[in-house]
This record gives structure tokens, sequence and C-alpha cells, in this order.
């Protein structure tokens, strides 16, 4: 068995095409005559994807039209685990392999559609840089297709040139849009993480209460055993919470219910439960009050002195047509006298 592979592959080595490198590699290309996918070098030998990125978009370019290619449908056909399929979409995703939206079907439900493009450096040319076909020789006919009579005879001079005028140049396409990822790839710069809540004032009564509590967290879950350092760093963000009226209960196990399992990094979860879930202060007695409504003031009735008839005035006394008739009274005693 061993000489008949070491005849068979001195064979191949004899019909490889000019003369065997020194060093290197020897490639023995044998034709592929069916189940065989085209790999362009540009992905092959892509110098920013890794090689998992560069097996699984072999793998997913071999797949035939309609195969699911989730996360988890990769998991079952590969070897590798769920993160580094992850990240190995999320790589050909930044660089234009992979695309992925969102498709409302007819019955108002809404699926994720894969797209995989095997050379999207093409999507990018215009249309004018297309390879043009092979001029056909003239030996071949070449089928003419011909015209209605009525089409030829009713503008027999609508696209005809005039004679001494150039012809129109056709216009160039529109260049097709540059091509965004949806994903930023993994070397982006991250934004900054917000900084930890900071108290009002720290008093020594809130920093006790907040080490005491940070200090109490790995009797309620072991993963949380923090060192002195991160329990000093850690406690002005739990003296806010307390300065808001926080219970201390509800800080526990808002820090402490459904942790990821496996647990990795104990300091950064706490950092942004505390920043993400800090509540507001709670309001005072005046912010709950009603509104108070604008007093309307109604103007009271009286009882005129001397005809007994109502009227509102704010201070007792006569009606108008009793006031009138004392002024004329007074003006006829004026004139009298």
């Amino acid at each position: 068995m061993d000489t008949q592979q070491n005849t068979a592959l001195t064979r191949a080595l004899a019909e490889v095409p000019g003369p065997l490198p020194t060093s290197g590699v020897i490639h023995i290309t044998l034709p592929h005559t069916d189940r065989f996918t085209v790999v362009g070098n540009h992905l092959a030998q892509h110098p920013d994807l890794s090689c998992t990125a560069v097996g699984l978009a072999v793998r997913i370019q071999s797949l035939p039209q309609g195969t699911e290619i989730s996360i988890k449908a990769l998991t079952a056909r590969c070897q590798e685990g769920e993160r580094r399929i992850a990240a190995a979409l999320r790589e050909l995703e930044a660089h234009g392999y992979l695309q992925r939206f969102r498709h409302r079907l007819p019955g108002q439900k809404v699926i994720t559609r894969t797209v995989f493009c095997n050379q999207p450096a093409a999507l990018l040319r215009p249309r004018s840089q297309a390879p043009v076909a092979a001029p056909v020789p003239a030996s071949v006919p070449v089928p003419v297709t011909a015209q209605p009579p009525a089409q030829t005879q009713a503008h027999p001079q609508a696209h005809a040139p005039e004679p001494g005028s150039q012809p129109e140049p056709e216009p160039e396409p529109a260049p097709a849009p540059p091509f965004v990822p949806l994903v930023p790839p993994p070397t982006a710069p991250k934004p900054p993480r917000p900084p930890l809540p900071q108290p009002g004032t720290l008093t020594p009564e809130l920093d006790r209460a907040a080490t005491a509590l940070l200090s109490d967290l790995r009797r309620h879950a072991p993963e949380f055993t923090l060192s002195e350092g991160d329990i000093h760093h850690l406690a002005p963000a739990v003296a806010t919470w307390l300065e808001r009226d926080a219970h201390p209960d509800t800080i526990r196990r808002t820090l402490t219910d459904d942790l990821p399992q496996p647990l990795r990094h104990p300091v950064k979860l706490l950092k942004h439960r505390l920043t993400a879930l800090l509540p507001p202060p709670l309001p005072g007695a005046c912010d709950l009050a009603a509104p108070a409504r604008p007093r309307i003031v109604v103007t009271p009735f009286q009882t005129c002195d001397d005809c007994d008839r109502a009227f509102r005035s704010p201070d007792p006394g006569h009606c108008r047509d009793c006031r009138e008739t004392r002024e004329h009274r007074g003006e006829d005693a004026r004139v009298a006298a």
C-alpha cells in the first residue's frame, strides 16, 4: 500500500510543469470535475481576516441556496464553538462578505435574512467598469431583430444625427454608493465607559455602610469575593445608591441576581450594574403635592339700604340706581341753593 502511494506521488510530481522549487510548498493541481467551489484569492489570502473566518466563508460559499447559516446551525456543522463562529461572522460582515437585514413577511412577521457575497469588491465598481464581452468574429452570423414597419416609418429621422454634428456622448452611470459595514470591525475604537456615580457628599456613615455592603456580597454570591482595592473603588458608587434612599437588600439583589455563567469579570459586572441601573433621587413632598388651582374671587351679593334690591359689591351700601338718584338729588339741592 505504501509503495502504491509513493509511486502515485512520484508520478504526480513528474507531471508538475516547470522545475520544482528548492523550498516551500509544491502544488499538485488536479482538475475538479464535480463537487467544487471557486474561491478567489481576495478571500483565501485576505490580510485582515483570520483563518477561522476564511474557512467559514469557504464553508458558507459551498452550501446550496436556502441553507440555514445561523450560529447554532454552523456550530452543528463545524467543530468550532459558538464564540469563534460568532466572531468569524462579525469579521465577514465587517469586510462586506456577509450582510444581515430584517425582512417583513406578508403576515406582519419580521425575519432576519442573510446574504453572502463571494466578491464584495465587485459590488463597488461602476457599471462602466464591468467586463466587456469579447468581440464576435466576422464568420459568426449575428442575429438581427427586425423592427415592425410601423415603428420604422413613423419616425425615420428620430435618432439620425444631423450632418456635420457629433453624436452626443452617453451619460455615465452614477457611481455605486460606498459600502458601509453594518457592524464596526473588531479593531474599531470602543466608546469610553461612563464613570462610576459619585455621591453628593461622601460622609463617613455612607462610606462605612457601602464598604460593609460590598464586603458582605460574598456571603450571598461567592463569585463576588472582592479585594480591598476593588471595594474602595466601588464604595462611592454604592454610597450614591444609599444616598438616594435605596434599601441595602434592594442593592444586594440588583448586584447578585441573574448572573451570567460563567462569571469571568465580577468587578466589571458590578461597575456596569451600579452605573446603568442607578435609580433617580426620590421626589420631595412638594413635588408630589397636587398643583394649586388658581383661586376664583366671587363678589358677594349685598342688599340695597334704600330699595332692598340685591346687587353684587364687596361692601354693603346702595345699588347703582339709588346712588344715581342720590346724586341727582344732591345736584338739585345745590342748584336750588
